[in-house]
């Protein structure tokens, strides 16, 4: 007698399907076009293929293209695999190493065959056309089982060795699964988890892009191979894809990089690689972000603090960073041997320092200096502190990601009921500050990894109490894109993330606040109590801007440079017409300085319109043009940035007037 399983469907049905029945099976009969539009299913949970059979009674969602978060990862994923047996079919003697679906797309790493060089763009239209080629064949994707060592073989038999290598670091006795394409003898076949479409003819052929070439090493390590990465763009359909071509476009006009060289604000270069050189231009946005968050942090009670930038590695093994961080930390000997002695450099019982990745263990250092009661909490210490990680060569982008960088941080030290006011608090002060640059923004609350520190109770206890806080803030709703994300909280604390949204719609995560139990406990902070008694202090790290540096970089984009007045290094230029308006030029930028202005004056030899063309590369809001009738009747002829309409003749009274309230910062008191 044929075995039945229990299929429920998401709207309370049952059908009931023999075994051996796959998702796929479940579609069809529910009618013709679901079995069309499904992509792949959920299993009590788990993303699936449509033709993996069921193991026993089952909970089954089909996933289809309207459940766009699955759809686009799994088309993806299939997008790269198809790339990867375009690339062998085209280059044999490629090895194939991996391929993961990205934020837009995809991108796989590939070492070319001896003698054949790194791919380059050139390649990218005759790739895209066999990767069209593959698609229109409409090949089965095929899931298989396979042992270790079987796997191992084939791919050493294939002259695969980057496979090889991987596939012995899987653990010994699991099975291992492969997805090959096409009908019986597999045209293509690669070590893959899964899940994928059913065929390579689900994929739209017209909605994908190879967009670039890089170079990357084979596991992210300088000391291995270097491979080449081809990445593309994907989506679901035609539209999806045109839709986001113009928003690269819109991007790449905007980049924070090539507007920075335009307005001379910042460079970076090889001898100090991942650090910024800031500037007088950008230096200056830097500083009125620094005014205006001192103001917002001293309006909320916190007090400012300064802490050594080197610190010795025993405090790192106590706060448990050495452990799970150290890779990403700059180490250096405490002490250096003079280079005229013999021997190593550093011996090999040397004491350790580091560079301070972040500012949390040395703040909980001031914590402990003298004795806290329950009265003295909560204590709020914040930080413009500079640290630095060291980030891979590979990851580093610009302002977004560098290895020396200045966190707007700060530390709450308080007592078990006061953890929810304080979260609500901050979660208002965020949302002030957000508004205030013009962002709209989403909260989502990140919950405990696998990896953790901490008890089970303590967790649940910190997530309970983040959850509670948004809820009081009243921001635990779709209008702020309320979120729970598990999995993703740091090592030792739940948190929540403000996910900003820009202009052109993308979005940047930016604020966290973070609720831990862990480091007062691995630090030995503590407080007395009204009991008399000893007790931990909770911690609550938190940011607003996350670091100066990215925030910056997120801001140039949003506003294209176009910067408003409060914000712009430069916030005024007064530019001549004649020479003979030079000493009313220089008077009314004068003027403007001691009315608290940032100007300039421009009193070159040049034609009014060069002037203006340079100054509005330069991103400068306001361009007052003076000539000799300025300088006779006390005018100013403004010209806005980007307005299309023709300059207004002001009294530069009035003129002094209306920008000096333009340009002042928003209000935090």
């Amino acid at each position: 007698m044929t075995k039945m399983f229990k299929i429920s469907l998401p709207d309370g049905s049952v059908r009931e399907m023999a075994e051996g029945s796959t998702p796929a099976d479940v579609a069809a009969a529910i009618g013709p076009g679901l079995a069309k539009a499904a992509l792949a299913a959920r299993v009590d949970g788990e993303l699936r293929d449509l033709n993996r059979p069921f193991e026993g009674d089952s909970q089954l969602a089909l996933v289809t293209s309207r459940d766009e978060k699955d759809a686009l990862e799994l088309v993806r994923h299939d997008f790269a695999h198809v790339l990867a047996e375009a690339v062998q079919n085209i280059f044999p003697g490629t090895q194939i190493t991996f391929g993961p679906a990205t934020d837009d797309g995809f991108y796989y790493d590939f070492a070319p065959a001896p003698g054949r060089g790194m791919f380059t763009d050139e390649d990218l239209p005759l790739i895209e056309e066999e990767m069209r080629r593959v698609i229109a064949a409409d090949k089965p994707l095929v899931r298989e089982v396979w042992s270790r060592e079987k796997v191992r073989q084939f791919f050493l038999d294939h002259g695969e060795s980057f496979k090889a290598e991987w596939v012995m670091e899987l653990p010994e006795g699991e099975p291992i699964t492969m997805y090959k394409t096409g009908h019986g003898e597999a045209d293509w076949i690669d070590l893959c988890r899964g899940p994928h479409l059913a065929s390579t003819g689900k994929l739209d052929p017209q909605a994908f892009k190879l967009t670039r070439v890089s170079g990357a090493y084979w596991r992210g390590d300088q000391a291995n191979p270097m491979l080449s990465r081809i990445y593309g763009t994907a989506w679901l359909n035609k539209k999806q894809l045109a839709e986001h071509l113009v928003r690269l476009e819109e991007a790449a006009k905007r980049d924070h990089r090539k507007l920075g060289r335009e307005m001379n604000l910042f460079h970076l270069q090889e001898e100090a690689h991942g650090s910024v050189f800031w500037h007088p231009q950008g230096y200056a946005i830097y500083r009125v972000l620094e005014d205006y968050i001192r103001r917002a942090v001293q309006g909320a009670e916190c007090l400012e603090v300064k802490t050594p930038q080197v610190m010795d590695a025993r405090q790192w093994e106590k706060s448990g960073h050495w452990g799970k961080y150290r890779e990403n930390m700059f180490v250096i000997p405490d002490e250096v041997p003079n280079t005229e002695d013999e021997g190593p450099l550093v011996s090999d019982d040397a004491q350790w320092m580091a560079l301070k990745p972040m500012n949390c263990p040395a703040h909980v250092l001031i914590f402990k200096q003298g004795i806290k009661s329950y009265r003295d909490l909560p204590l709020r210490l914040v930080e413009n502190g500079c640290c630095h990680r060291n980030e891979p060569h590979g990851a580093l982008h610009g302002l977004m990601r560098v290895r020396q960088f200045t966190q707007d941080d700060g530390h709450i030290f308080c007592r078990e009921d006061q953890i929810v006011e304080e979260v609500r608090n901050f979660c208002q002060l965020a949302d002030r500050v957000y508004k205030d640059f013009g962002f709209t923004y989403a909260v989502k609350l990140a919950l405990r990894p696998d990896q953790r520190f901490g008890s089970d109770e303590d967790w649940d206890k910190a997530e309970a109490e983040l959850r509670q806080a948004v809820i009081d803030a009243g921001m635990a709703t779709e209008e702020y894109g309320w979120e729970e994300l598990p999995g993703e909280g740091a090592f030792y604390a739940p948190k929540l993330e403000w996910h900003l949204t820009d202009a052109i719609g993308r979005t940047w995560q930016v604020g966290t606040i973070q609720s831990d139990r862990v480091l007062p406990e691995r630090l030995d902070a503590s407080y007395v109590g009204e009991d008399g008694e000893r007790h931990r202090p909770v911690m609550l790290h938190r940011a607003i801007f996350g670091s100066y540096e990215r925030f910056i970089g997120i801001l140039i984009e949003h506003f294209a440079g176009k910067l408003p007045l409060w914000l712009a290094p430069t916030q005024i230029v007064v530019a001549t017409i004649v020479s003979d308006a030079d000493a009313y030029a220089q008077l009314v930028t004068d003027k403007l300085k001691a009315a608290g202005l940032r100007a300039e004056v421009d009193l070159r030899n040049e034609k009014i319109n060069y002037k203006v063309r340079e100054h509005s590369l330069a991103k400068v809001p306001l361009l007052l043009v003076v000539g000799k009738r300025e300088a006779e009747e006390g005018t100013v002829a403004v010209r806005r940035l980007g307005s299309d309409e023709h300059q207004k003749v002001m009294g530069l009274d009035d003129a002094i007037s209306a920008f000096t309230a333009e340009a002042t910062a928003p209000d935090l008191s």
